[in-house]
């Protein structure tokens, strides 16, 4: 500990981001990435923007970019907001929507970032339990709160809401913002932002990370209420004018605009998911059900820590996540057709 770190800081425990190795050979199905390239206009979009404009500052409201999701999710332009991934979208959100003096609501097992954005803006939470089955349960969300949050399809599990049991929370949810976060709704579920029209306090954040593959962009975005929107505009206006780079705002514009690509490759990711399931379910495991680009699966009769490791001398890498409840699961992302295949064979040989 620094002598010179502030009092905030000492108290943080920050987000843990999956492995990145740097070797060339291994399998990696450890952070959900998409298998596939991005579409060939994101390519030509990047190409085009490389020239003397890069010593110029971007646009930094990145207008072109919110048009483009605006026409995709037909909404208006004032109802959309764009960050550089969606991680920024939700730090913003956690500041701009949900600091109040009324605890947040969260499932117990989620996306890890949400205990870490509490602990850095000194907000109160409460862990909700899912169920046996690692299911959401609106009816444990009807308590007082200050906001309410949760991933749709959920992560790690990828367990999905329906979108009339959203409609029903919401119902029963007025007085505080419900943040719903779908950076996996492309792969198996129906998205929350038609409800936007029918509920001021919805914020729905999405990402081109994974059903688009740009993570290596970092481009996010959230659309809502025009006046939920606007709180964040001033969160951003206070922290980094220009959060998307030239390249980002013309990549992720080419990708909302190829449709035909995305459809293409979510579908064949979806083929696989259904496929790698199967498989794994003949081999023993037990597969909760995943509307996302990954599994979460666990064996009754090996330890989920030694099965990453096996795997991980054969060149395949896969989560294993230490926490309460999940301990004994491994979160596979489904990569191709090649890869789902050497990942069966290798469970296979090690079982």
């Amino acid at each position: 500990m620094n002598k010179f770190w502030s009092p905030a800081v000492r108290d943080l425990t920050p987000y843990t981001p999956g492995e990145q190795p740097r070797l060339n050979d291994l399998i990696k199905l450890n952070t959900n990435e998409n298998p596939y390239p991005p579409s060939p206009r994101v390519l030509e979009a990047l190409q085009g923007e490389i020239g003397e404009t890069l010593r110029l500052y971007p646009d930094p409201d990145a207008e072109r970019l919110k048009q483009a999701a605006a026409r995709f999710y037909g909404v208006e332009t004032q109802q959309v907001f764009v960050g550089n991934g969606s991680d920024e979208v939700l730090a913003h959100t956690f500041q701009a929507l949900l600091k109040h003096d009324l605890p947040i609501l969260f499932p117990d097992i989620t996306y890890s970032f949400y205990p870490v954005y509490c602990g850095l803006y000194a907000i109160e939470h409460i862990c909700i339990p899912l169920s046996e089955r690692f299911e959401i349960r609106i009816g444990d969300y009807r308590l007082t709160n200050g906001g309410i949050i949760f991933p749709n399809p959920n992560a790690p599990t990828g367990c999905l809401l329906p979108l009339a049991e959203i409609g029903a929370l919401l119902e029963n949810n007025t007085e505080s913002v419900v943040v719903i976060d779908e950076a996996y709704i492309d792969f198996g579920g129906e998205t929350a932002v038609p409800l936007v029209k029918r509920f001021p306090n919805l914020l729905v954040i999405q990402t081109l990370s994974k059903s688009r593959s740009l993570a290596g962009l970092r481009v996010g975005f959230a659309i809502g209420d025009a006046g939920l929107i606007e709180a964040l505009e001033r969160v951003k206006g206070s922290f980094n004018s220009y959060p998307l780079d030239r390249l980002a705002i013309a990549g992720a514009v080419a990708a909302l605009e190829d449709r035909d690509h995305f459809e293409r490759t979510r579908l064949a990711v979806v083929r696989s998911r259904e496929w790698l399931m199967r498989e794994l379910s003949g081999l023993g495991f037990e597969i909760l059900p995943s509307s996302a680009n990954f599994v979460l699966v666990r064996h009754p009769l090996r330890d989920a820590a030694e099965l990453a490791a096996l795997l991980r001398q054969r060149k395949i890498i896969v989560r294993h996540f230490r926490q309460p409840r999940i301990e004994q699961f491994l979160r596979m992302t489904i990569g191709t057709d090649s890869q789902c295949r050497a990942l069966v064979e290798s469970l296979r040989a090690v079982l």
